[in-house]
């Protein structure tokens, strides 16, 4: 059975910094590329960032490249999500998914607000 665990989030303020992490469980990380989306309120998921099953190439949507980070670590089965420069529009529920595997974990929270 396919797990997934995002933490991390939290209210921050504009111009600060959070680190979501998603555990996985239920299927064999290191054979699945991971991605990031988000839900903000009244609007529909959208795609972050993607990170390959080796880490070794990433990609990021026009709103938060440059500010956010994917990362993953395979022998602790997790996906990391850095993000710095904060701002109101990011505020979101947050969400890690394995490619391929229609499977969603149950989100963090993430309230930019001063």
């Amino acid at each position: 059975q396919v797990q997934l665990v995002e933490s991390g989030g939290g209210l921050v303020q504009p111009g600060g910094s959070l680190r979501l992490s998603c555990a996985a469980s239920g299927f064999t990380f290191r054979y699945y590329a991971m991605s990031w989306y988000r839900q903000a309120p009244g609007k529909e998921r959208e795609w972050v960032a993607s990170i390959t099953k080796d880490g070794g190439v990433t990609k990021y949507a026009d709103s938060v490249r440059g500010r956010f980070t994917i990362s993953r670590h395979n022998a602790r089965n997790t996906v990391y999500l850095q993000m710095r420069a904060l701002e109101p529009e990011d505020t979101a529920v947050y969400f890690c998914k394995p490619q391929e595997i229609d499977s969603w974990g149950r989100g963090t929270q993430v309230t930019v607000s001063s």
